[in-house]
C-alpha cells in the first residue's frame, strides 16, 4: 500500500474516533424532560365532591299519636303554604274536645247559678246589716247573714276557675285535633314521604324526635353541601365563587358561592377516614327540575395572580436537609427543603424556592428563580433519583 493511501486511511480513521468521541461526550449524563421557568397566569381552586340539598327544609313530626287515615300528596308534588298534605285518625281527638266542650257548658251552667245566689245573699247581708243596727236582728243572726255571704263568694270563685280550667282543655283538645290535619308550613316541593296510608304516626316523647311524616323542600334555593379534606380547607372562605357540576346535567356548569364553611371535622365512622370539613356553596341559577340528593362536584376558587413566575407543579422535589458535621437539626429546624433542579452547563443544580399560589398544573414562584431557567420536569423517576451536580442530557424531543 503506498504512503498516500495511509495517510487517507489514517485521516478517515481519525475523523471516525473523533466522531465517536463527540457522540459518547454527548450521550453521557441522565436523560431528562425539562421546561422553562416563565411568566402566566394561575387560578387557584379546591374541587371537592357532595350533594345537592335545599337552602330550606322541614321535616314535617308527628304531634298526635294515630293512623294515617288520608294521604293528599306524593313525592315531587309540588305544595303552597297551609295546603292539606294528610290526616291523622281524629275519631279520639274529636271525642276528647267535644268532652272539653260538654264540661265547660258544665261549669259555666254552675257559675253562673253560683253568682245568681251570691246576687241573693248580698241583697239579705244588705238587709240584715239595716236590721241589726236598728236591733231587729240578734248578734247571731246577723253573723250567720256574713257568714252565708262568705261562702257564696268562695263558691263563684271556685266555679270561675273551674270554667277557667274547663275553657283552658278545651282549647288544648281542639289544638290536638287541629293537629291530625298536617298542613304544609311552607311553600315548596314534597322531597320525602316517610309514611304511607295507614301506618301509624308517633308524636317525640322527651328528647325523642316522633315520627318524620314529610321533608317539605323549597328548591328555588339549593346548595352543595361539600366535604373537603383538611387540607384544603385553610384556603376556603366565605365569599369565594365556584363552579358546580351536576351529575344529572352533563356538559353543564352551575356559577356558586361559598356560603358555610364548617368549623369542626364531619363526624366518621370509621376513625381511618380523612378527617373532611363540611362546605356550602349555593347555586347562584340552579335549573328549574333539580331535585335533593343529586351527585355534585365543586372548584372553588381560593385566589388567581397574572404574570406570575411560575414553574410545573411535577418539577418540585423535597430535598433532605443535613446539619452540619458534628452538629445536629434543632427541635424547631427544617427537616426539608422544596425546590427545582435547574439545568446549567450539562448538569442538575437544585435551586431552594418559595413557593405561593399552586394552580392546576403550576404553582408560583416567589423567590429563588428569575425567570427563563430550563427546569427539569420529569421523567418521574429520573427527577427522584438526582442529586446535586449529576450530569443530564435534555431530550429536545
Amino acid at each position: 500500500m503506498t504512503t498516500k493511501k495511509w495517510l487517507i486511511l489514517g485521516g478517515v480513521l481519525l475523523v471516525l474516533v473523533l466522531a465517536g468521541i463527540v457522540g459518547a461526550r454527548r450521550q453521557t449524563g441522565l436523560q431528562v424532560q425539562a421546561s422553562v421557568a416563565a411568566r402566566q397566569d394561575i387560578q387557584a381552586k379546591v374541587s371537592a365532591n357532595g350533594k345537592i340539598q335545599a337552602v330550606k327544609k322541614v321535616d314535617i313530626t308527628a304531634n298526635s299519636i294515630g293512623q294515617v287515615t288520608r294521604m293528599m300528596v306524593k313525592e315531587g308534588d309540588a305544595v303552597r303554604i297551609g295546603e292539606l298534605l294528610l290526616e291523622i285518625d281524629p275519631i279520639q281527638s274529636r271525642a276528647a274536645e267535644e268532652s272539653r266542650e260538654a264540661n265547660l257548658k258544665a261549669t259555666t251552667h254552675d257559675l253562673a247559678t253560683a253568682e245568681a245566689k251570691l246576687d241573693k245573699t248580698r241583697k239579705d247581708y244588705a238587709r240584715a246589716v239595716l236590721n241589726f243596727k236598728a236591733q231587729i236582728i240578734s248578734q247571731s243572726d246577723f253573723e250567720q247573714a256574713k257568714t252565708n255571704l262568705d261562702m257564696d263568694e268562695s263558691t263563684v270563685r271556685s266555679a270561675r276557675q273551674h270554667v277557667d280550667q274547663a275553657r283552658a282543655d278545651l282549647a288544648g283538645a281542639a289544638d290536638v285535633l287541629d293537629k291530625t290535619r298536617i298542613t304544609s308550613p311552607m311553600n315548596g316541593v314534597v322531597t320525602g314521604k316517610h309514611i304511607e296510608l295507614g301506618e301509624t304516626a308517633v308524636p317525640g316523647l322527651q328528647n325523642q324526635p316522633g315520627t318524620v311524616l314529610l321533608t317539605i323542600s323549597d328548591m328555588s334555593k339549593v346548595e352543595a353541601e361539600m366535604e373537603v379534606d383538611e387540607a384544603s380547607i385553610p384556603m376556603v372562605k366565605l365569599g369565594q365563587s365556584a363552579q358546580v357540576r351536576i351529575d344529572a346535567y352533563p356538559n353543564q356548569t352551575f356559577e356558586g358561592v361559598v356560603t358555610e364553611v364548617g368549623g369542626s371535622p364531619i363526624v366518621q365512622a370509621n376513625s381511618n377516614e380523612a378527617i373532611k370539613f363540611k362546605v356550602k356553596v349555593q347555586l347562584l341559577r340552579p335549573p328549574a327540575d333539580i331535585k335533593p340528593g343529586l351527585s355534585d362536584q365543586a372548584d372553588i376558587f381560593t385566589g388567581s395572580r397574572t404574570q406570575v413566575l411560575a414553574v410545573p407543579i411535577q418539577a418540585l422535589v423535597v430535598k433532605d436537609l443535613k446539619a452540619k458535621a458534628g452538629e445536629a437539626l434543632g427541635p424547631g429546624e427544617p427537616r426539608e427543603q422544596e425546590g427545582v433542579y435547574v439545568v446549567e452547563k450539562g448538569r442538575a443544580v437544585f435551586r431552594p424556592l418559595q413557593t405561593g399560589l399552586m394552580g392546576d398544573l403550576t404553582v408560583e414562584v416567589l423567590s429563588g428563580l428569575q425567570g427563563g431557567e430550563q427546569v427539569i420536569i420529569g421523567p418521574f423517576k429520573a427527577l427522584r433519583e438526582l442529586k446535586d451536580l449529576d450530569p443530564v442530557r435534555v431530550d429536545d424531543r
